[in-house]
């Protein structure tokens, strides 16, 4: 249980709803900032401005998932406006605290170490990644299935890298009658790749892979779908970007030749929140439990 330890959450999407949800069932005490039109009446929780005040006596700090820009921006889907952390907001935060966020831009990375702050990056632990790779998988097939006119089965489908959300991905299509291809560049991967019964294409021959694609879904978080390499993809292929933004596409370039190429960062809180949420929050339990 979470009996007696105080919580700020500071913005948000849905998935952050749910994340409210489960550590109240624990019995957590939580200020909320930026929720005001958020339907959320839950015992010892109250809706409050962001203010130095409400964070300096809690045990967590839980930012959104894409966590702050590098201008002090966070994210709120439930209030008028985005909310905006300062300098001030985190020297009020208590050193013992653990601030939680899914990704760490330099900014948030460089005020928590300027004040002894425990930065906590979600997206980062296996626990985490691994489960939410799941929702991803899924709302990038969702979207292939919407912007084509085939059926996935029996299509010739290329995945980008091997990472988490790669071997989830690929050992979907593949479970759903997809001719999988998946580039990888470590040896190792395109071992496993192989023994997934997936036709393994070293990053280097990627071109030769893509050729005759339907579908390519991308995970790798850097400029890999090029003008050049795009020149090799039919027109008809369409891409489905799933690293985070910028997405590793030239998409200017790919509409200029005609491919449709949609960036889709984040697909866990658009296609399944519920499930997303859960999953961050048996983590921030669990953390808060052992620190106590």
């Amino acid at each position: 249980m979470l009996t007696g330890i105080k919580m700020a959450f500071v913005g948000g999407d849905a998935r952050m709803l749910e994340v409210v949800r489960y550590v109240s069932d624990l019995d957590a005490t939580m200020s909320l900032c930026g929720f005001e039109h958020a339907t959320i009446e839950y015992p010892d929780t109250r809706k409050c401005l962001l203010t130095p005040e409400v964070l300096s006596d809690v045990a967590a700090v839980v930012l959104p998932v894409a966590g702050m820009s590098d201008d002090g921006v966070v994210e709120a889907k439930f209030a008028d406006a985005h909310l905006t952390l300062t300098d001030e907001h985190f020297a009020a935060i208590p050193k013992a605290a653990l601030i939680f966020t899914g990704i760490a831009r330099p900014a948030l990375a460089s005020v928590a170490r300027k004040h002894g702050l425990h930065l906590v990056r979600l997206m980062e632990l296996d626990e985490v990644a691994i489960l939410n790779s799941i929702p991803t998988a899924e709302g990038a097939i969702a979207l292939a299935m919407e912007h084509t006119q085939i059926t996935l089965h029996g299509s010739r489908c290329v995945v980008l890298g091997l990472g988490r959300c790669g071997v989830t991905l690929a050992r979907t299509l593949a479970g759903i009658g997809a001719k999988v291809s998946v580039c990888a560049r470590k040896p190792a991967d395109l071992a496993r790749i192989a023994e997934m019964g997936l036709t393994p294409y070293a990053l280097q021959d990627m071109e030769t892979a893509l050729e005759d694609a339907d579908v390519i879904f991308n995970t790798i978080p850097a400029p890999i779908l090029t003008s050049d390499v795009l020149t090799h993809i039919p027109r008809s292929s369409v891409i489905i970007d799933i690293a985070s933004a910028p997405g590793g596409t030239d998409f200017r370039f790919a509409e200029k030749r005609g491919i449709q190429a949609i960036l889709a960062p984040s697909l866990p809180g658009m296609v399944a929140p519920k499930t997303a949420g859960r999953i961050i929050a048996r983590t921030i339990a669990r953390m808060l439990l052992e620190q106590a």
